[in-house]
């Protein structure tokens, strides 16, 4: 029963969704996100947008695991990465004030194809990482209320997704994330009101919780926040398209409301997390399980519409950002409608395929990407805040730093990358892995810069 009435909101939810889809298509609008008549995005358009795309459903869910696992700590480490609207707004501010259209364009004018070519895959490699986990969520989601249910659910959504998104492109993907935020807010805001109203609810054991496996990995998970949180917003397209659309003032603005709505919105779900380790409540199914043991059965379903609809939302907007990557930034396809949907069915499809892959590990995307991510932070604060010119050699030791940096903790398993870890948890081992990443990185262009 509690599947069907899912099935029916969320299918409300998609219909509302394609009617605010622009009725009509253009080059401008489906690349630029323009209005019909031309107009750059309002301030609460570019307010909201932001926000649904970055509590996207895997958030929502790290947080809440986090919560579970290492208390309110493990929550605060995830919203630390919210910080990233803060210094995402400060490098678009210094990347306009320079003349440049998009971090390619900077990166382009100073370190040639190759430096744009560089960060275009690990840009890559976001979008796809982004189709992905929220695809995963939705799998989860369904094979937890319908067993058998998960794959044919990321089938259908991946195709709903893709269908209004290819159809207006960025322009669609804006005015959907209204709605569904709006949506999010009411269905979130009535579950997070009736679990603090709950009669065993208590502020101060939630906000004091150890957490199923105690505080300790919370604290690493919170370094490991602050060290990638300068370049983690450079490396998100979704975050950095929104910088260029309106006027400085309005784009300014719109990133800081962004801020704390998103990061209320993050530490709210967390609770969520926090409660069930509280109560005693066992591991089970990515939380959803143990959620659907411990809560009333409408606000077990409100939490479920809020996951999907911040899916749905989050999808859309990778679609649009992955199209103009390959056809404005890397000119691998035509700048028409057709070229830019032709990009989305590729996304769509391969992030749909690694839904397969078997890995369901949430944590781990933000912390490959949020690595790689890494050789972003000296180049921006040395070559862009401090307008020192930076050589190539210095810019690709970063890069290579930062991509190992990622491919060690993915692997740090095999043989070859564990010999070169310390013994502990993945977590400690994340963090000196970023610490390396960051020494190697800022030496490199430091050495550089002294001689350029």
């Amino acid at each position: 029963m509690q599947a069907i009435i899912l099935i029916g909101v969320f299918a409300a939810i998609v219909i509302a969704s394609l009617l605010a889809a622009p009725r009509r298509a253009s080059v401008e609008g489906f690349f630029g996100g323009a209005g019909h008549d031309g107009s750059a995005p309002g301030l609460w358009v570019l307010v909201l947008s932001q926000v649904t795309t970055w509590i996207f459903a895997r958030s929502l869910m790290n947080a809440a695991i986090l919560g579970y696992y290492y208390g309110f700590v493990g929550t605060l480490a995830y919203a630390a990465y919210y910080l990233s609207f803060l210094t995402g707004g400060f490098i678009v501010a210094h990347l306009r004030a320079n003349g440049a259209r998009s971090v390619q364009d900077w990166l382009g004018a100073r370190f040639g194809t190759v430096g744009s070519g560089c960060y275009n895959i690990v840009v890559g490699l976001r979008l796809l990482s982004e189709v992905f986990a929220n695809l995963l969520v939705v799998g989860l989601i369904f094979e937890a209320l319908l067993p058998g249910s998960g794959r044919l659910a990321i089938l259908a959504v991946a195709i709903i997704g893709l269908a209004y998104s290819a159809w207006g492109g960025l322009s669609a993907a804006l005015r959907t994330d209204v709605l569904q935020m709006l949506v999010f807010l009411l269905v979130f805001g009535a579950a997070f009101v009736a679990l603090i109203a709950a009669p065993g609810f208590d502020l101060r054991a939630v906000l004091t919780a150890p957490g199923a496996a105690g505080p300790y990995n919370g604290w690493i998970l919170l370094a490991v926040a602050l060290l990638q949180v300068f370049s983690y917003p450079a490396h998100d397209p979704v975050m950095m398209d929104r910088g260029f659309l309106a006027d400085p003032a309005r784009t300014r603005a719109s990133f800081h409301h962004a801020f704390w709505i998103s990061t209320l919105c993050i530490l709210g779900f967390g609770l969520f997390g926090i409660q069930a380790s509280l109560t005693g409540a066992g591991f089970e199914g990515e939380l959803i399980g143990t959620w659907g043991l411990m809560f009333p059965p409408w606000l077990f379903l409100a939490l479920m519409v809020s996951l999907l609809v911040s899916a749905l939302s989050t999808l859309d907007s990778a679609l649009a950002s992955s199209a103009r990557l390959m056809v404005e930034e890397l000119a691998l396809a035509p700048r028409t409608l057709n070229g830019g949907r032709v990009v989305m069915v590729l996304f769509m499809t391969i992030g749909g395929a690694l839904t397969l892959w078997g890995n369901a590990t949430l944590f781990d995307a933000v912390a490959v990407s949020g690595t790689a991510s890494m050789f972003l932070t000296p180049v921006l604060l040395v070559g862009l805040i401090l307008g020192r010119a930076v050589p190539l050699w210095s810019y690709l030791l970063a890069f290579a730093a930062a991509i190992i940096g990622a491919l060690t903790y993915l692997g740090r398993d095999w043989e070859l990358f564990a010999a070169l870890l310390p013994q502990g948890h993945k977590y400690e081992q994340l963090l000196v892995i970023c610490i390396a990443v960051l020494c190697i990185g800022f030496a490199a262009v430091l050495a550089g810069a002294r001689r350029g």
